[in-house]
């Protein structure tokens, strides 16, 4: 009789610690920083990390916790978010008895993966938490994740008389597609591994492919 089919199971081969994580790795019901969202980054992580080499036992640590603080995209505490995740992880790995030197390094890949915290990551274990993270930001998970939060937030598809922003200033608080060239765009120039920037390329053109395929229908 097979095992039924469990969240940890997805982090092999660190169920045990996931086991311990979930229940900490998540503080709001945003459906684009979910359980879903944990996964995506944990397969990116791995197939970066067969590259580029890295802890893997930190990497699945930061990756569980690395959203274990809730903060909306238009909140103004959202450049606090990382910091505010690392704390909370902090917390939660020392209350599991890891030590100060295990912990530190987890903290670290999660204060430093966010695109809005702009702090550079130091460790191998940071940048493919980085990259591992902003993979799931472009292609065609980014576009869908894109077009659900602007849905969340009440945002519009387009602005129907100038969908490009070429005669007005581009607006991804009112519009969905003018978040393509004011972050998702530009996030593919920012990669920290080799691995991650070939990925990334693939995935652009995906993104880029959305574009022109909603272009295509309005």
């Amino acid at each position: 009789m097979s095992r039924p089919a469990t969240l940890a199971a997805a982090f092999s081969p660190f169920e045990e610690l996931a086991d311990e994580l979930l229940p900490h790795a998540f503080s709001g019901d945003d459906g684009s920083h979910d359980a879903a969202h944990l996964i995506r980054v944990w397969r990116n992580a791995v197939r970066i990390r067969a590259e580029e080499g890295g802890k893997a036992r930190q990497l699945a640590a930061a990756v569980l916790l690395h959203d274990c603080v809730a903060v909306e995209k238009n909140s103004p505490q959202r450049a606090e978010a990382s910091r505010l995740a690392a704390e909370k992880a902090w917390q939660v790995l020392d209350g599991l008895g890891w030590r100060t030197a295990e912990i530190s390094p987890v903290a670290h890949a999660i204060l430093t993966h966010s695109f809005s915290a702009n702090i550079p990551p130091e460790t191998l274990e940071a940048k493919i938490l980085q990259d591992a993270d902003r993979l799931d930001a472009i292609g065609m998970i980014g576009a869908a994740r894109c077009f659900y939060i602007a849905g969340r937030m009440g945002s519009g598809l387009y602005d129907p008389l100038d969908p490009l922003a070429e005669d007005r200033p581009l607006d991804d608080k009112a519009f969905a597609i003018d978040h393509f060239e004011t972050k998702l765009f530009r996030l593919a120039d920012g990669f920290q591994t080799a691995a991650g920037r070939r990925l990334a390329r693939e995935r652009q053109q995906r993104l880029r492919g959305v574009l022109a395929m909603v272009l295509d229908e309005i």
